[in-house]
């Protein structure tokens, strides 16, 4: 059963910086492109940025140049390294396929970005 463990989340300061993890099993991972996507309160969850099998990625506009999506093969991770905190990245964090499986969400870690 495919599984997805977020970690890394927390409280910083607009500006700050933070990154996230997320630890990928029952998949062969290697092939699936991945996503990171957030659900702020209130709001429906939205794609902030994939990563193919070969490293490719593309990112939404809101955080274009700010954040960074990376993985790891050997280790079936992949990251999200967030520069330039706003307080409009304050969310819920999720990693899973770029096309999710809609039945295995993880439990998401918090980003919190205040003064």
């Amino acid at each position: 059963q495919v599984q997805f463990v977020e970690s890394g989340g927390g409280l910083e300061q607009p500006g700050g910086s933070l990154r996230l993890s997320c630890a990928v099993s029952g998949i062969a991972f290697y092939i699936y492109s991945m996503a990171w996507y957030r659900q702020a309160p209130g709001k429906q969850r939205e794609l902030v940025a994939s990563i193919t099998s070969g490293g490719g990625t593309n990112y939404d506009d809101s955080v274009k140049g700010r954040f960074t999506i990376s993985r790891d093969n050997d280790r079936s991770t992949v990251s999200l390294h967030m520069d330039r905190l706003k307080f409009e990245d304050t969310a819920v964090y999720y990693c899973n396929a770029r096309t999710p499986f809609d039945d295995s969400w993880g439990q998401g870690t918090q980003v919190t970005v205040s003064s």
